[in-house]
């Protein structure tokens, strides 16, 4: 086995997936300017390292963080896994504001076309 890559963990009975994830949300928002170069070079040097399991949402810049990461992962689609939450309401004005699409009054809205957008066949 290459020293370099992390070792692998079963999620449930399904998914293998290496030991560490990464969270992406720092890539769209939070943390400064995007810098889409570095970003995904990040992404490809993660998984040279065994990283397999990648975390994003829809409200992470507001959907740009799935815009971004979406070209990685359709590309290397039999290689990784995403984890993601959705539902959650923001709003622009307010960028304090979280509820789930429930409270907000939305339920169904939003989930349902995130839900059909992931489902990369």
């Amino acid at each position: 086995m290459n020293s370099n890559v992390i070792p692998t963990t079963t999620l449930g009975s399904g998914a293998v997936v290496g030991v560490q994830g990464l969270g992406c949300m720092g890539m769209s928002e939070f943390y400064g300017d995007t810098d889409t170069t570095e970003a995904l070079a990040t992404l490809e040097r993660a998984l040279e390292l065994g990283v397999t399991l990648f975390d994003t949402a829809d409200i992470y810049g507001s959907g740009h963080n799935e815009e971004l990461i979406g070209p990685f992962v359709q590309a290397n689609r039999d290689r990784v896994v995403l984890a993601t939450k959705f539902a959650i309401e923001r709003r622009a004005e307010d960028p304090h504001y979280r509820a789930s699409a429930t409270t907000a009054g939305t339920s169904g809205r939003r989930w349902r076309p995130a839900c059909a957008a992931w489902a990369w066949t």
